[in-house]
C-alpha cells in the first residue's frame, strides 16, 4: 500500500512541529486511538482500534522516529499487531514546509504491508480505510492545534477519495461531531463514501 498526500494547516511550522510531538494532541488526533506513550527515545507505544471493512480489530504497536531534521522533516516506522485480524507495518516521510507565517504545507509519503485478514480484504478497501483514517486524523489534528474541526485542507485527490476522508466523520464516537457540519454537502459526501466502501 502507498499513501502520498499533501496538507496545508493554519498553522506555523515550528507549532505544527511541536504538536506533531505531542503525545496529547496525537492522542486526541489519531481515530479509535485508546493511549500513547513513550516507549523510548523517539519512540511510541501506541493502542488502538480500527475497522477495515468486516475486519475490526484492537492494535497494539509502536512507532519510532528516525531521520530527524526538525523542525522540518522525519520518518515514522510503525508496526502493530491486531491478533487474528492480521497485522500491518511500514513507515512514513513527513515533511514540513512554511507557507507564509501562519501556514504550514504538511507532505507526507507513507508505504505499508498488512497481513493476515486484512491481506485478504482487497488492496482497494484498505486503501479507502487508510485513507478515511489519514483525512480524520488531519481534520481532528487542525482542531487541537488550530482551532476548526476543517481547518486543514488536502491539497491532492485521489478519484475523491481524499476529499470523502476529508469530510467522512469517524465509525467511532467523537465529540468533534459539531465540526462535522450541517450542510447537505457534507452529508452527499458522507453517502458517497459509504456507497464506495460498499462497492469495494
Amino acid at each position: 500500500m502507498e499513501l502520498t498526500e499533501t496538507y496545508t494547516l493554519p498553522i506555523s511550522q515550528q507549532r505544527t512541529w511541536e504538536a506533531l510531538n505531542d503525545t496529547g494532541i496525537l492522542h486526541a488526533s489519531i481515530p479509535g486511538c485508546e493511549s500513547i506513550e513513550a516507549d523510548g527515545e523517539n519512540a511510541y507505544a501506541v493502542v488502538l482500534s480500527a475497522s477495515v471493512g468486516p475486519v475490526k480489530a484492537r492494535f497494539k504497536g509502536r512507532m519510532l522516529l528516525t531521520d530527524i531534521d526538525a523542525p522540518n522533516a522525519y520518518t515514522i516506522v510503525f508496526e502493530g499487531q491486531g491478533g487474528a485480524a492480521g497485522f500491518g507495518k511500514g513507515n512514513a516521510r513527513v515533511t514540513l514546509e512554511p507557507e507564509g507565517e501562519a501556514a504550514t504545507k504538511l507532505m507526507y509519503a507513507a508505504s505499508a504491508q498488512v497481513g493476515g485478514k486484512l491481506a485478504q480484504i482487497g488492496s482497494r478497501l484498505v486503501d479507502g480505510a487508510a485513507r478515511k483514517i489519514a483525512g480524520e486524523f488531519f481534520k481532528r489534528f487542525s482542531a487541537q492545534v488550530g482551532g476548526e474541526g476543517d481547518g486543514a485542507t488536502a491539497a491532492t485527490a485521489d478519484d475523491g477519495q481524499t476529499a470523502a476522508a476529508q469530510t467522512a466523520p469517524p465509525n467511532t464516537e467523537s465529540t468533534e461531531a459539531a465540526d462535522s457540519g450541517s450542510d447537505g454537502k457534507e452529508t452527499k459526501r458522507k453517502k458517497s463514501w459509504t456507497a464506495w466502501i460498499s462497492r469495494s
